[in-house]
């Protein structure tokens, strides 16, 4: 009988995980534990983000930490040639792709919040929507190809379930409607989600979604009580609380798997 501890390893894989390294290169950092995770899991993995100076950057640190199957790399995920590149540079390096993880999100910078210039909204979309398909279609062509099955798992948000609640930034200087883009983008990729997992899954490809809660990060004293105070379990993510569900969902230990959005977030959502 398979030994179920063994199902969770993925030596001999191949990951993607999109993002920038200046979200990897925190501790408290969903990226970060998603890369750490899959390393931990004997996973040879990429990243890639616009900025490879930062990824190099965080790649030696991680060398230095004894994950000596960690690759850099550069893509823009507005631009699908840039797109297609990193596909062949990793095909080239690696002979083989087994994982996907999107978590790459642009967040526009709106001066005027609600009520800027609409190109802001726009970029967002052309970047977090059509940008992220065309990753998916990408690599998940790369899997169909090798025949050997395959998973997808997409960085959502609570934000793609729920509305804004001004009452955690009460009295603070944050604009909880500024982020209209960031809601839209989530609540597709949710959507999204449950599409790949019936395209890809006749090939056993699967696709699952993380919906995330606040992650801890010394956010404001004010906010981080009142957040806390509307979960069941008291707090906000901490440093290590994604990685198990990460190796899960990339593994054979979910391979009956596909089409779920998943809750991470402590019981915020449920509440």
């Amino acid at each position: 009988m398979e030994n179920v501890l063994d199902m969770f390893r993925l030596d001999g894989k191949v990951a993607l995980v999109t993002g920038g390294a200046g979200s990897y290169g925190r501790t408290y950092s969903y990226g970060h534990q998603a890369v750490i995770g899959l390393l931990g899991a004997g996973a040879d993995v990429w990243i890639a983000s616009r900025t490879l100076k930062k990824n190099e950057e965080y790649a030696a640190m991680l060398r230095e930490q004894g994950f000596d199957k960690i690759h850099v790399a550069t893509f823009d995920q507005g631009d699908e040639a840039s797109i297609l590149a990193l596909r062949d540079k990793i095909m080239e390096e690696s002979g083989r792709f087994d994982i996907l993880v999107n978590n790459s999100v642009y967040r526009c910078k709106e001066p005027e919040g609600w009520y800027d210039d609409p190109a802001f909204f726009r970029k967002s979309l052309d970047i977090n929507g059509t940008g992220l398909f065309l990753v998916t279609r990408t690599f998940g062509k790369i899997m169909i190809d090798q025949g050997e099955g395959g998973s997808i798992i997409n960085i959502g948000s609570y934000m793609g379930e729920l509305s804004a609640d001004e009452y955690l930034y009460k009295d603070l200087d944050i604009d909880c409607w500024s982020g209209a883009d960031y809601f839209y983008n989530k609540g597709g990729m949710h959507n999204m989600t449950r599409l790949f997992a019936g395209f890809f899954g006749p090939h056993n490809i699967r696709c699952n979604c993380v919906s995330l809660g606040g992650l801890f990060n010394y956010q404001d004293p004010l906010f981080l009580d009142r957040y806390c105070k509307k979960t069941f379990l008291g707090r906000m993510a901490n440093e290590t609380d994604l990685m198990g569900l990460i190796v899960y969902l990339a593994s054979d230990a979910s391979r009956y798997m596909t089409g779920a959005v998943i809750p991470l977030d402590g019981g915020y959502s449920a509440k």
